[in-house]
């Protein structure tokens, strides 16, 4: 794995960053870059081994953040309710083109993308391949969230050639832990009783990563980053229906799920062709159904 390098990770308080920051933070220098908005955020980050600064990758002030990066993971992001596409260029497209000018000297660069920068398909089986159609995929939660990365990856890949900066796009499905994703929203929905909302006929397919294979194959997605980009889909070998998991986890809970069908607020179908992660970085580890008995388990130690 990664040992001795100076890593920096922005978006270092998230979902995805927080466990990652921690696993890498064991063997390597890791500079935790975020807004850290958030109470007790920084102090999260630090307490897990991180150097923190806080910055607005968008306002292209960096401080007295290093230049002297071995390697760049770009998680931060922003993805809110709202029509600010602006805003939302500002922080995904402008913010990446600033950091990969101020990280120019890194050995690789890794921005995470996402699925959702891929065209609706109403089939909610369809195996999205890198080379698929992008465009507006509908997320009810962040109108313009597919847009601003659709941009945020061209800035990327520009800058790549530009700074001659090795770099791998990752666009990230469904990944889940203890710490948040979607599965674990919907846990939380079941123990709370309330409503998990499926698209209409009730399907909505994923193919899962968990945290685990996540931190294992950042290594792997950095060994691959190339000039001009490498382009990856990221996600788990399995795809699964949220309907299904939905029910395993009342099972393991102990609690019946209620479902309802909206078109307005669910969330699209995003199952993923993995050839050419496996490839890149070989197989998942953790199956669908053990990841998710340990998320709950851990999310909720009563289980």
């Amino acid at each position: 794995m990664l040992e001795h390098q100076k890593i920096l990770l922005t978006g270092a308080s998230g979902q995805i960053a927080l466990p990652l920051g921690r696993f890498l933070a064991a063997d390597n220098e890791v500079w935790a870059v975020a807004r850290f908005s958030e109470p007790g955020s920084r102090e999260r980050c630090e307490q897990a081994g991180m150097v923190t600064r806080s910055i607005d990758l968008a306002s292209g002030d960096f401080g007295d953040l290093p230049q002297d990066f071995d390697y760049v993971l770009h998680l931060a992001v922003f993805q809110l309710a709202g029509q600010d596409y602006d805003h939302a260029l500002r922080v995904n497209a402008e913010g990446t083109a600033l950091l990969m000018a101020h990280c120019r000297s890194a050995k690789a660069c890794l921005v995470m993308s996402t699925c959702a920068v891929y065209a609706f398909n109403p089939d909610p089986r369809h195996p999205f391949r890198e080379e698929a159609p992008l465009g507006d995929s509908r997320q009810p939660y962040s109108p313009t969230y597919a847009i601003s990365k659709i941009a945020q990856e061209a800035v990327a890949r520009s800058c790549a050639r530009l700074h001659n900066l090795p770099t791998t796009i990752a666009r990230m499905n469904v990944s889940y832990s203890s710490n948040g994703g979607l599965p674990a929203y919907h846990l939380d929905a079941i123990m709370r009783g309330e409503e998990i909302v499926l698209p209409p006929g009730g399907e909505a397919w994923y193919t899962c990563i968990h945290q685990d294979d996540i931190n294992r194959q950042v290594e792997g997605l950095l060994a691959a980053a190339s000039v001009p980009a490498t382009i990856v889909n990221w996600s788990g070998d399995e795809p699964v229906d949220a309907r299904s998991w939905c029910q395993y986890l009342g099972e393991l809970a102990g609690r019946e799920p209620v479902f309802r069908e909206d078109d307005s607020q669910s969330i699209p179908s995003r199952v993923t062709d993995n050839q050419r992660r496996l490839a890149l970085v070989g197989p998942c580890r953790v199956s669908w159904r053990e990841g998710f008995a340990a998320m709950a388990r851990e999310r909720y130690p009563g289980l």
